[in-house]
């Protein structure tokens, strides 16, 4: 059973969330082509080379997408923008068509009492941007900030809170260096550039808000708990050096002003000239702290190139994603977030929770005592942080809707509402219905 509303700090915001291209259907409504469209196009890199053109047509369907999120009860409504629907060559013009749309998404949002949280950027980058180096590029900090300023411009009146980048590892380290997300590259300079230039993105596009008098900005991280694999020196330093590429790299420069020295030992080489100089634009003060938490891998040593560690298959439950579930890793996340990164901000879980299989029964309910399990002992995770002092404020569920889940196309299920991708019909899932009563107020 999930935890009630009221076992819960007063005012504490309780969200779905979802991203642009994951469920809008990117093929209409003049949005311009970007990065993952080619990189789906491209032979081997997504499951039956599914793009977001369809996907659950949100760009359509976002009145009833919204009565969900009001019917569970929630209080916020994370969602993105993407930069290729707003400005389609990523610069220059607007499409009116786009800005329209989240003109009309975000009333809508006021009209049922949730709060808009807007992410500027959650991984569509525009094709044309792309061809001009991308994340490689430094002109992006620039083009990203001038981007936040036309949507800001037309939308920003209404919004709960704005964040720049969503999972800033993912659009550096594992599209760059792993090359499992687009633009699918592996090469450890362009990496090192990447990630370099998307937390100067970040603090260009803070300034700039910052500058039109936008409340409430956030930073918004993934994180990844890392235990070793075994109990030898070696497996500890290369959990360590595992530690400060994925969780360390993002927060320490966004709130410490400085990049970790086990992962600068790899990527120091390859880094821009005078990057230490941008440290300030990037450390430029958020007004709160994201976390994204879904598992924790088991690390081991390898005898290969640097990083030099290797991932373990652990011996906990796992979602259909293959991931452990452990949320004493959120808990741990918390507290030390909040000893050495947000230091009294408000900190907020801005994604959790687990992809499941299961069509819609018979008589079209779909169960998923699982997703319920999994929330609640996150849930219970953010508790115990709570008592011990961190300073957490909400939690958003990842994700509102089955959708386009990235190189997986439409096999990975992480919804509170089941999605037939032929029909496009919505149901909401057990774990929809018992968020629902858990979230009830009774005044």
């Amino acid at each position: 059973m999930l935890p009630a509303r009221a076992q819960f700090p007063d005012g504490f915001l309780f969200g779905a969330a979802t991203s642009a291209y994951q469920i809008e259907g990117h093929g209409q409504g003049g949005a311009g082509r970007t990065h993952w469209d080619d990189f789906a196009e491209t032979p081997g890199n997504v499951v039956r080379a599914e793009t977001g053109a369809k996907a659950c047509d949100h760009y359509t369907r976002w009145p009833a997408d919204l009565d969900l999120i009001a019917g569970a009860n929630l209080d916020a409504y994370r969602f993105s923008a993407s930069w290729a629907r707003v400005l389609p060559d990523g610069r220059g013009a607007p499409n009116m068509e786009g800005l329209d749309f989240y003109d009309r998404l975000v009333d809508g949002m006021v009209e049922r009492g949730l709060k808009p949280a807007l992410t500027l950027y959650h991984w569509e980058l525009p094709s044309a941007l792309a061809d001009l180096g991308g994340w490689r590029n430094r002109d992006i900090a620039g083009w990203f900030a001038d981007y936040a300023e036309v949507l800001l411009a037309r939308i920003g009146d209404r919004l709960w809170s704005v964040v720049p980048i969503n999972e800033p590892w993912c659009v550096g380290w594992l599209s760059h260096f792993l090359g499992a997300h687009a633009p699918g590259v592996r090469d450890i300079r362009a990496t090192a550039r990447a990630m370099h230039h998307v937390l100067l993105a970040h603090g260009r596009a803070i300034q700039a808000m910052r500058a039109m008098d936008q409340p409430n900005l956030g930073a918004v991280c993934n994180l990844e708990w890392a235990d070793p694999a075994d109990a030898s020196p070696e497996a500890a330093a290369a959990t360590a050096r595992y530690d400060a590429i994925y969780n360390r790299w993002f927060v320490d420069a966004i709130f410490r002003g400085e990049y970790p020295a086990l992962a600068l030992e790899g990527l120091g080489p390859h880094m821009p000239a005078g990057w230490q100089d941008d440290m300030v634009v990037i450390g430029t003060p958020v007004d709160w702290c994201g976390l994204n938490y879904y598992t924790r891998k088991l690390v081991a040593p390898d005898p290969g190139p640097w990083p030099h560690y290797a991932e373990v298959e652990g011996p906990l439950p796992k979602t259909q994603m293959g991931w452990e579930i452990y949320p004493e890793g959120l808990e741990k996340f918390l507290l030390r977030t909040q000893a050495e990164h947000a230091r009294g901000l408000p900190i907020y879980i801005t994604e959790n929770g687990m992809a499941e299989a299961g069509p819609p029964q018979a008589q079209g309910t779909v169960e998923d005592p699982a997703r319920i399990d999994y929330i609640s002992r996150h849930l219970a995770a953010v508790q115990r942080a709570i008592a011990a002092g961190a300073n957490v404020q909400g939690y958003f569920c990842w994700s509102l809707l089955d959708n386009y889940e990235w190189s997986f196309g439409y096999e990975k299920r992480f919804g509170l509402v089941h999605v037939d991708f032929d029909s496009l019909k919505r149901t909401p899932k057990s774990s929809y219905h018992a968020l629902a009563r858990a979230l009830a107020r009774n005044d």
